[in-house]
């Protein structure tokens, strides 16, 4: 059994204008993913990848459609979600006047670790996504972006999640930076046997870290497959736009001579 199953969610919103028109986010997604797989989803801005997130994530309700969680990972007792999203914006996940520390400490007493072991389990979850010790004590709003994102996602790591969503987490960094998330989510996957949804409006940057990509426009799936199949021989004219948008040895001309079939 998959350890999540997408099937059938749809969305929608009213069109301020017209009550009683509403403008659909979302039509029809499905779609599985399996205990420590890298899942990418990719499409421009716009698209629904966000919104698909934070329904996944039980922040928004779907007009229709279901979500399930392997009922092996099921447990009624935790104080937490089994799936934790990444925000773009950390404050989200980050109280920026609060010490680091203590921000951890409390991700890591609501996941059941006794007060004994606190120390120890805050080492290791900071030191995994490799968060400087002397940063520690330093509040939220004193931190650099990229120590803020490090922080945020121990925080989520703390709360023992199933699934881990990251949601646009290459935005607005350098290629060096990028470099080191890809192999940070990357180490963490492997270490904790921790399953990701990634997603980023950026093929170039799933190439190197999902297992399977998926493919959203307008809502609804274009295309979905092995990473390796859906780079090297895409199925879909917007695949290959993507793909060509990126760089990556497609020209227009063939975007356009797969439009036409």
């Amino acid at each position: 059994m998959p350890l999540l199953k997408v099937e059938n969610i749809s969305y929608s919103v009213e069109v301020k204008e017209e009550k009683k028109k509403r403008f659909d986010i979302l039509k029809n997604v499905s779609f599985e993913i399996e205990q420590g797989e890298i899942l990418g989803i990719c499409g421009e801005s716009g698209g629904g990848k966000s919104t698909l997130a934070k329904v996944i994530a039980g922040l928004i309700k779907p007009d229709r459609g279901k979500i399930t969680l392997d009922s092996e990972h099921q447990n009624s007792k935790r104080k937490s979600s089994q799936i934790q999203i990444l925000f773009q914006n950390h404050g989200e996940v980050l109280n920026p006047f609060r010490e680091i520390q203590s921000v951890i400490d409390e991700a890591l007493k609501i996941s059941g670790v006794e007060k004994t072991n606190l120390g120890q389990e805050r080492v290791k979850v900071l030191s995994a996504v490799g968060f400087p010790k002397e940063l520690y004590k330093r509040r939220g709003m004193e931190l650099s972006g990229g120590e803020q994102q490090r922080a945020a996602l121990a925080r989520l790591l703390a709360v023992k999640p199933v699934l881990l969503i990251l949601d646009e987490p290459f935005s607005a960094q350098d290629v060096e930076s990028q470099l080191n998330l890809v192999k940070l989510f990357r180490q963490l996957n492997k270490e904790f046997n921790l399953t990701m949804i990634c997603i980023s409006h950026d093929l170039r940057i799933l190439k190197n870290l999902s297992n399977r990509v998926i493919i959203v426009k307008d809502g609804e799936i274009v295309e979905n497959g092995l990473t390796k199949e859906v780079f090297h021989n895409p199925q879909k004219a917007y695949t290959k736009f993507l793909l060509s948008a990126e760089s990556l040895d497609l020209t227009y001309d063939e975007i356009q001579t797969q439009s036409k079939k």
